[in-house]
């Protein structure tokens, strides 16, 4: 072995040369055939350099189909995404838009609601005047009703009263109302 390294050495030598220096000869066939005419035993080291050639070879192109297998995968998959996302985009914003009717009714029944408590209260601040305005010509010594204006008068209070308390108690459950709405709001904007 020691003597085939030795004389393979000069005949790889200038074949190396070749090869580095970019130079390769024209017809490989031929180089083979004097190479292994100078050094027969180098047909095994050619045989082995083509069957690990061939694998290298093999590994490029199954590299190559997988590299294609997988941009092609890629590809699919964007495409699938961008078709999915339109898709979501679109489902959202009707989704969005159911939303924004309920949300535009409760709006609405807040609206109604603030508007009929503001009234309620306009009308009882109006009516505990209206009261204290009787109670006051009632009260005095100096009253110019008779006892029968004043009995009426009193009856009228009485009824007056009892339609505050009525108000009162419709302001409690307007204010609830009201309340819960603006809650169901907050929880639909959130």
């Amino acid at each position: 072995m020691k003597t085939w390294v030795h004389r393979g050495q000069w005949v790889l030598v200038p074949l190396l040369c070749l090869l580095m220096s970019g130079c390769a000869p024209a017809n490989r066939e031929q180089l083979i055939e004097e190479v292994l005419a100078a050094d027969p035993a180098f047909a095994e080291v050619l045989d082995k350099h083509r069957e690990l050639a061939n694998r290298a070879d093999t590994y490029s192109r199954e590299l190559a189909l997988k590299r294609k297998t997988v941009e092609e995968a890629i590809a699919a998959m964007r495409k699938d995404l961008k078709s999915s996302e339109t898709s979501v985009k679109a489902k959202v914003a009707e989704t969005k838009k159911q939303m924004r009717s309920e949300q535009q009714r409760l709006d609405l029944n807040l609206s109604l609601a603030g508007e009929r408590l503001r009234a309620t209260q306009v009308q009882r601040a109006s009516l505990g005047r209206s009261i204290a305005q009787l109670r006051k010509s009632l009260t005095g010594d100096d009253s110019p009703f008779t006892a029968e204006e004043r009995s009426s008068r009193q009856a009228q209070m009485a009824e007056m009263e009892r339609d505050t308390a009525r108000l009162d108690h419709e302001m409690v459950a307007l204010k609830e109302h009201v309340r819960l709405l603006k809650a169901k709001l907050l929880l639909i904007r959130l």
